[in-house]
């Protein structure tokens, strides 16, 4: 099941995209801004919105560590900012000055792709800042990009319909008429998996276009073969252009956007639909799957952001393990274990881990001195970023445990003083009151509020200290 529990307002025009860091989720619009929201409470970051495009923006993404934050515009330009403060490090043209379509960062932080409409596709240094290789499409406007995982190769998608795989030298490797009516998004999933025909390793690749379809690719690298991009399936169920397209962090499903309004949800192995999501009133034209959490943005022309959690009994963004056991991770084996710190990118720990006997009991026991002393963990690094991991583990689980209607849709903390307001919706007092200072819309509808009273709800209240006696017992 995907809930929807918080919506983003604040852009005055269309939403044009949305991009997950580990913490954040950046936004941006025709209104010629972008918009950063932590993701602890989705409050909008203090140096938010950032601005400086001199039209609209079309495309935003984060570096892999999550410092850089690039957007790219109208204007011709793709601009690079420091996320922790806002400051805009540099603007980087695009040749001939065309308007900037899509931007991307390389899987290690090296490069910064750019397209643009006259078919121009640009590698940036993210260091010197200069270009590292550029090259061209053929007869149509560049329209979506996609970095392989292991960041030798790359996919951009045309508005001719084409998708062409390059070389991070910015060879043509292999080249496909794809969409008949033109290319609008693709993403490639960061999970290689292996052909048990032919024994070759391949990756997952998504495209979608105008011509009403998402089709499932396979990007098959051998040696001797060369590239091969190799048609697996199409996925149905949209009746309209279908405007965005993404997968999961852990593959396992696919996530789409569509000028007929919906959002669906699709199962990868399968090609089922899981969800499908009808609240946006315009189209959607950007999705998004958080990584590690169990969270999907969808952005749309109504000029909004829907943030949804996913039930983390189905699929969803993290890993598979992680979330089937969240709610006992104190019964994980040694296994499960293991498992969780794979898809935490601490597959190194494995092995010290399964030599210590660390089943989930022992993981949520660890501390800081445990690593050090028992574990010999010696970097004061890897012991804080796998004390944070355990932490987050702690907080899912707490999330998980807690009633839903005992969580404000603002914070998604556990209220204390719930009030009503006049759209039905319940509330912690102090965030509504927060929230109807800057704005007079519904958090849950984006609907104009008829009144800005709020009703004590002493009924869900005694219900919440029920359900606090019995946990302390």
């Amino acid at each position: 099941m995907a809930t929807l529990i918080h919506t983003l307002a604040d852009h005055s025009d269309d939403v044009n995209y949305c991009a997950f860091s580990s913490s954040c989720l950046a936004t941006c619009s025709l209104d010629k801004t972008i918009r950063v929201y932590s993701l602890s409470n989705f409050t909008e970051l203090p140096y938010s919105p950032l601005e400086g495009h001199a039209y609209a923006v079309h495309c935003c993404c984060f570096s892999p560590s999550g410092r850089l934050l690039a957007s790219c515009s109208t204007d011709g330009t793709t601009a690079l900012w420091d996320s922790r403060d806002g400051r805009r490090l540099a603007v980087l043209q695009q040749p001939g000055a065309s308007p900037v379509r899509v931007c991307r960062f390389s899987p290690e932080p090296a490069y910064l792709l750019a397209g643009a409409a006259d078919g121009s596709v640009v590698l940036w240094n993210v260091q010197s800042l200069k270009p590292y290789r550029s090259g061209k499409v053929k007869g149509g406007s560049l329209m979506a990009c996609a970095f392989s995982p292991n960041g030798n190769s790359f996919v951009t998608g045309s508005s001719s319909g084409d998708l062409t795989i390059w070389d991070d030298k910015m060879r043509c490797l292999c080249n496909e008429k794809a969409h008949d009516l033109g290319v609008t998004c693709c993403d490639i999933s960061s999970h290689p998996v292996s052909d048990s025909e032919n024994g070759f390793k391949y990756f997952q690749m998504v495209s979608c276009g105008q011509d009403n379809q998402i089709k499932l690719w396979l990007i098959l690298f051998a040696d001797f073969l060369g590239v091969q991009l190799k048609y697996k399936c199409t996925l149905n169920g949209h009746s309209a252009p279908v405007l965005a397209c993404a997968f999961s962090c852990d593959g396992q499903m696919i996530v789409s956007g569509s000028v007929d309004k919906c959002v669906i949800i699709y199962e990868t192995s399968t090609g089922n639909t899981l969800h499908t999501l009808s609240q946006h009133t315009r189209y959607v034209t950007t999705c998004a799957f958080a990584p590690h959490r169990p969270l999907l943005a969808t952005g749309s022309m109504d000029k909004t952001v829907h943030i949804w959690q996913l039930d983390l009994k189905q699929p969803c963004a993290g890993d598979t393990v992680e979330n089937k056991s969240k709610v006992a991770v104190e019964d994980w084996s040694e296994d499960d274990v293991s498992a969780w710190l794979c898809a935490q990118d601490l597959s190194d720990f494995v092995g010290l881990f399964k030599m210590n006997n660390i089943d989930g009991k022992e993981l949520l026991n660890l501390t800081k001195e445990s690593l050090a002393n028992e574990l010999k963990i010696e970097s004061l690094g890897l012991r804080s970023k796998v004390l944070q991991k355990i932490e987050e583990l702690k907080m899912t689980m707490i999330s998980v445990s807690v009633p839903d209607e005992f969580l404000c849709p603002i914070t998604r903390e556990l209220m204390n003083d719930p009030v009503i307001a006049t759209d039905g919706f319940s509330y912690e007092r102090e965030a509504m009151e927060n929230w109807i200072s800057n704005r007079r819309s519904s958090p849950m509808t984006n609907l104009p509020l008829q009144s800005l009273m709020l009703t004590p709800n002493r009924t869900l209240k005694m219900a919440i200290s029920r359900w606090l006696e019995t946990q302390q017992k």
